[in-house]
């Protein structure tokens, strides 16, 4: 169905666009306000998201990455002729005993533990139990990825030498507490939960650098708050692609209801691609 081409990277045996389509859109998840989620959800209806796959594969992209319960969706994907590969989040459920069952009878490449719960895990000292669920992924016959918001979480997992395949690496750590954020900037912003620090994402990318496996950075547009000129998109790409490897790829979830942000997208991972090394 593609039409254009984009760069691409080897992920496992696999090969991926250098752009991945997210799912916060879809999802009605903005990062913004419920505003915005539910504006989100009124554009993106099933019929919407299908023609929104349609056109990332005519645009070059490759894969979707999403949360667990997106099977469906990729199914009519695929009943449509759809070729898009699918990465997907998930983590240890007592109320979803089949979760890697469900995702690897629908062909899915890999599944990252899910950033949210990486992080408390990390900070409750129980990271150790993502590598359990990790090993199951293993076992399910599915690439094993990490997804996380904090730099040290790479730096950990790398250090203990887990079997991992990818990384998904969240460029702006949006989980402080209120005592974290008192101490870094000497006061506590609202809202809280979604401060976004243009400090955060060279840390990341550090620690994307000293890894060698693949690692998919997502909101490098800080959940759409880069989003309100082009030109501060169009940088954001360009720092990106500068500080991250040449085996790296980046996942942007897109609204093209008043701009063409796949083309968009699609042009600028295909104009700054090349700075990656």
């Amino acid at each position: 169905m593609s039409v254009n081409t984009l760069p691409q990277i080897d992920f496992g045996p696999y090969k991926l666009s250098r752009l991945i389509v997210g799912s916060n859109c879809i999802n009605g998840g903005s990062h913004l306000s419920r505003f915005v989620n539910n504006q989100m959800r009124r554009y993106f209806t099933t019929e919407q998201i299908l023609q929104h796959f349609a056109d990332c594969e005519r645009a070059g992209i490759t894969c979707w990455q999403a949360g667990r319960g997106s099977e469906g969706l990729l199914r009519q994907h695929r009943e449509r002729g759809g070729q898009l590969q699918f990465i997907a989040l998930a983590s240890e459920d007592p109320k979803d005993p089949d979760c890697l069952r469900s995702l690897a009878e629908v062909g899915t490449l890999g599944v990252a533990h899910h950033g949210e719960v990486t992080d408390v895990m990390f900070k409750e000292g129980r990271l150790a139990e993502a590598r359990e669920f990790c090993k199951k992924v293993r076992d399910a016959g599915m690439l094993v990825g990490v997804s996380t918001h904090m730099p040290a979480v790479v730096d950990a997992i790398e250090s203990q030498g887990w079997d991992v395949d990818f990384y998904m690496t969240y460029v702006y750590e949006r989980h402080r507490s209120r005592e974290e954020l008192k101490a870094l900037l000497g006061y506590v912003p609202l809202p809280r939960a979604e401060v976004y620090l243009e400090e955060d994402p060279p840390r990341m990318w550090q620690a994307m650098r000293q890894t060698r496996r693949p690692c998919l950075a997502f909101k490098i547009l800080a959940a759409g708050r880069l989003c309100d000129r082009p030109e501060l998109v169009e940088k954001a790409f360009e720092e990106t692609f500068r500080h991250i490897k040449a085996n790296d790829a980046v996942i942007v979830g897109m609204y093209p209801e008043y701009e063409d942000q796949v083309a968009i997208n699609a042009e600028l991972v295909r104009r700054f691609s090349g700075l990656s090394q």
